[in-house]
């Protein structure tokens, strides 16, 4: 299994490799999304959502993946079982729990049976630092705590495993009683502990204090050191980093961030600020470009809406809107971007409003392939025509689709699929103690056919929706791919009451794409139908090309 080598303190440790894995220039990094992650709110993962997340962040070239806490639960037990026969080509699964309860013998103790049938070859074992916790949560002494954490790594080694200890609240317990904070340290590390994480679980230690006892730890021991810092106070990438540049080896985080309370060091900012602005190779193999898919994936798994503002992943991390910003932006995306874009599969992207200027219209309109000179007259009537339209309460910033008609209508490119003679919504309550009831009819003409058609539906908005696709499928067949993902309202004028304008964003996806479409009116009908009509508009225009 390895030379053994003796710590500052005095004890051993057993590296994997034979040698202090912290002389590597590579770090290790370690993701508990499953685990960590998934006890963040309204996050809730099933076995197969376990399994794809994996083998997404093996793909991204992650070394640990925390699988989740076999004793705990049988979805763990599960997820432990499939994954025994799920290959994979880079990560390890690791399997997550706590050191043994104070009134078991370690060899019967539930928790750690439940962590050895696992079998998993590395085990990652939490225990507790912080004298309070002994005392207060526990109920036991603070030497018999030291038996505890002593015990539960010895007998897991014993049976063949590697062993991380998680040293929890480390950074409190430090700061409130040093020595016995290092000695339980000490004893995990004299039990065979490969790892040593120190844990920032309150998330309430800053950068400064960080670096600190970081260094002071790695003055003390030889082995191998990693961070797991929560985000309470915004400050879990930052610690990570310092703790890197203290000497910590292991970075542990999740996927976004996400995480109980205020979440954990989110892995899409400190992968990149490692390899990027750090210069210290983390994934390699340029898998950093797959990031921002990586990141998608698990909000859409998780089903949270992904932050457009998260830093490098989101959407906006890269977009432009000021006039000043676009024109320099489109001489150099260095004016305005700390990174090229595609080294974490994002992109640019030039926002429509009021603030863009006639550089970033060109911009858009060479998106979508159509070329106009800086004073071509048409060009200055679109800029005019978006302020107007920005005035009344159009938003085309998450309504591309839009933004894509309009621009197409201004310049001539455009021949509407079909044209409204009308629509009616009516909506019924018949009995007190029932649902109102929404039909909408709808006329319209396609060519030279007039289609007239009625349908229900739960809710106004929906039964427009419906009865819109029913007038086109049988001229569009393709339109049964469109689904509605989601649905915005936003009142304009809260002054005015019930009479105020609103502006409806409406995204719509098929099997290949998504495109938002926005309309705006004083009649929430009106409003929604301009949204709906543009989405189908736009559908057959992605088509037709």
């Amino acid at each position: 299994m390895g030379r053994t080598k003796k710590s500052a303190a005095g004890g051993a440790w057993v590296s994997r490799e034979g040698t202090s894995s912290r002389l590597s220039p590579t770090l290790e990094i370690y993701d508990t999304t499953l685990r960590d992650g998934a006890q963040a709110e309204d996050v809730s993962f099933s076995v197969d959502d376990k399994v794809l997340i994996v083998q997404k962040l093996d793909d991204l070239g992650v070394h640990y993946i925390e699988g989740g806490w076999p004793g705990a639960n049988p979805k763990d037990i599960e997820f432990f079982r499939i994954m025994k026969t799920t290959p994979l080509k880079h990560a390890k699964v690791v399997a997550f729990g706590s050191t043994r309860k104070a009134s078991n013998r370690v060899q019967k103790d539930p928790n750690i049976e439940g962590l050895l049938r696992a079998e998993t070859d590395t085990i990652t074992l939490f225990g507790k630092s912080w004298g309070l916790h002994v005392t207060d949560a526990l109920g036991i002494t603070l030497a018999k705590n030291l038996e505890i954490i002593g015990d539960s790594i010895a007998y897991l080694r014993s049976k063949g495993r590697y062993v991380f200890y998680d040293a929890e609240h480390f950074f409190d317990g430090y700061k409130a009683n040093p020595d016995y904070a290092l000695q339980t340290l000490r004893r995990a590390i004299e039990a065979g502990a490969e790892r040593v994480i120190l844990c920032d679980t309150n998330g309430g230690t800053m950068p400064w204090e960080i670096k600190e006892i970081c260094e002071i730890v790695k003055g003390e021991y030889t082995v191998p050191l990693g961070i797991h810092a929560h985000n309470d106070t915004e400050m879990a990438v930052a610690n990570s980093l310092v703790a890197v540049e203290a000497g910590i080896v292991q970075v542990q985080g999740t996927i976004n961030g996400i995480g109980e309370r205020c979440g954990n060091a989110n892995l899409c900012s400190i992968l990149p600020n490692l390899e990027l602005k750090m210069t210290r190779p983390a994934l390699g193999n340029r898998r950093l470009a797959r990031l921002r898919e990586v990141s998608g994936f698990v909000s859409e798994i998780a089903n949270l809406m992904p932050s457009k503002h998260q830093p490098y992943v989101g959407d906006s991390a890269f977009a432009h809107k000021g006039g000043v910003h676009i024109h320099a932006v489109q001489k150099n995306p260095a004016t305005y971007e700390h990174i090229v874009p595609g080294l974490v599969g994002n992109r640019q992207r030039m926002l429509v409003s009021d603030y863009a200027g006639r550089s970033g219209l060109l911009g858009k309109a060479e998106e979508y392939g159509i070329r106009l000179s800086k004073d071509n007259v048409k060009l200055k009537q679109l800029l005019e025509t978006l302020k107007e339209l920005e005035n009344q309460g159009y938003q085309f910033e998450g309504a591309e689709g839009s933004f894509e008609l309009l621009m197409r209508k201004a310049v001539g490119r455009h021949k509407p699929s079909f044209e409204l003679l009308g629509f009616r919504v009516i909506v019924e309550k018949r009995e007190a103690g029932q649902a109102p009831i929404s039909e909408a009819t709808v006329t319209v003409r396609v060519g030279e056919a007039v289609e007239h058609t009625a349908a229900v539906g739960a809710g106004p908005v929906n039964a427009l929706d419906h009865a819109l696709r029913k007038a086109l499928e049988k001229f569009y067949p393709q339109l049964r791919e469109v689904t509605l993902l989601d649905y915005k309202v936003r009142v304009l004028a809260a002054s005015r009451g019930t009479a105020s304008k609103v502006r409806v964003l409406i995204e719509s996806g098929d099997h290949k794409e998504k495109w938002g479409t926005v309309g705006v009116s004083e009649n929430i009908m009106e409003a929604s139908w301009q949204a709906l009509a543009d989405s189908i508009e736009y559908k057959l225009l992605q088509d037709g090309r």
